[in-house]
């Protein structure tokens, strides 16, 4: 193999190049392309999702049990490819929780989380066995009455809204009012409604924020999840089973982004766990993460439809968009529109450069993927590649606007 057609490294994101081409799991983008059979289409590299768990299995403590929050994708063969290397799952709804048990997964391993949960998620939660994250007071009693109507103990853990937030987080969710979990000083009482003879109870759920980059917050969060753990497992029912501390594990998507480091974090918690085995000797202790697992295995592929130039400005035309994928064009939870890592993905190597502007086939100025970037000189039937998409892409989309067809998706 001659030097041009030796695989190299992409250097904004964990994949390779050959021949000029981008390589989703060693497969060539336009022959996956081929293979698809059509664009547009979510791509996902199962052997970056297994680096991203073997790089924590190395970094975490042996103790700490990976879970995988399968919101961020919950495509059934990612989750089950997921469910043969982590330990557990948690879901967010009945389907996601049915596509979970497919795995094969024991169901004290799969945790249901989310506010306002319905009496028929409830009963369907508890005929499956899975653990239920109760989230109010509410909820609690709802799940004692159709445990003992369907005759099947319950396997509950609270989840509390801690008195402190995930500092640096883009989407905090603990600390102050929050629609999620039970307030952290409401517990004890709350506590005292646990019956051992209508609950199995495991323990909390503790999450404080998501998208964080900064270790030392992590870390801290971390520490005040365990510390609030402590303080509590005094008035549970019954000796703790497990504490969920959440997760926040960012991956970066923006120019001036550094990678998590993970390692610190790992170290961090090394100190916590003698601690930890001493207060809470019957508590496994979970780590929760799905972008940080799934995120930049990802891409988006759209191709080309026309070049056209209006007053200078150069627009790339393609048959995707905002439809297909919300958070490139910005429109899901940035304040300030920043571009996604994009690249013409069959003319990874070009030198000649031109500043374009990447548009979708939708009526409407949001259709934005890519705004006055630099990308290789491109013609119409070129493949665009938007990275960093494996999480929050596909389902996280309106697929009905303007009545487009959908994307596919495939795991390779």
């Amino acid at each position: 193999m001659n030097d041009a057609n030796r695989p190299s490294h992409c250097s904004i994101t964990k994949f390779s190049i050959s021949n000029d081409e981008l390589l989703i799991g060693g497969i060539p983008i336009s022959h996956l392309a081929m293979r698809v059979g059509s664009t547009p289409f979510y791509a996902y590299d199962r052997k970056i999702m297994t680096e991203q768990v073997d790089l924590l299995r190395r970094q975490l403590p042996k103790e700490i049990q990976l879970h995988y929050a399968m919101k961020a994708n919950p495509m059934p063969a990612v989750v089950q490819h997921l469910s043969k290397i982590v330990d557990g799952i948690d879901v967010a709804s009945q389907k996601e929780m049915l596509v979970a048990l497919d795995t094969g997964l024991a169901a004290d391993n799969i945790s249901f989380a989310g506010p306002g949960k319905s009496n028929s998620e409830l009963t369907s939660a508890i005929a499956a066995g899975v653990v239920i994250n109760v989230e109010s007071a509410r909820e609690l009693n709802a799940i004692q009455t159709i445990g003992q109507t369907i005759g099947i103990k319950p396997k509950v853990a609270l989840r509390i809204n801690p008195n402190f937030e995930l500092k640096g987080s883009s989407m905090k969710m603990g600390g102050g009012p929050k629609q999620f979990g039970i307030d952290a000083e409401k517990v004890p009482d709350i506590l005292k409604e646990i019956n051992p003879l209508h609950f199995e109870f495991e323990g909390f759920h503790i999450f404080s924020g998501s998208q964080n980059l900064r270790a030392d917050s992590i870390a801290d969060a971390q520490e005040k999840a365990l510390d609030l753990a402590y303080e509590l497992a005094p008035f549970a029912p019954t000796a703790i089973k497990s504490v969920n501390i959440g997760g926040g594990f960012g991956i970066p998507y923006f120019p001036g982004d550094l990678r998590l480091d993970t390692e610190l974090i790992g170290q961090k918690l090394v100190e916590k766990i003698p601690e930890t085995k001493k207060r809470l000797p019957s508590a496994k202790i979970i780590i929760e993460l799905g972008r940080f697992l799934v995120g930049e295995s990802g891409v988006y592929v759209c191709k080309i439809l026309e070049k056209k130039i209006s007053r200078g400005q150069i627009y790339l035309i393609v048959d995707g968009g905002l439809h297909h994928h919300l958070a490139a064009t910005g429109n899901f939870g940035q304040i300030l529109r920043k571009n996604f890592p994009v690249a013409v993905g069959n003319r990874m190597h070009s030198k000649q450069k031109e500043i374009v502007s990447v548009v979708g086939p939708l009526c409407t100025p949001l259709d934005l993927l890519a705004d006055k970037m630099e990308l290789a000189k491109a013609e119409e039937g070129d493949l665009v590649v938007i990275f960093q998409s494996g999480a929050y892409g596909f389902t996280a989309s309106p697929h009905n606007f303007l009545s487009h067809p959908p994307p596919k998706e495939v795991l390779v």
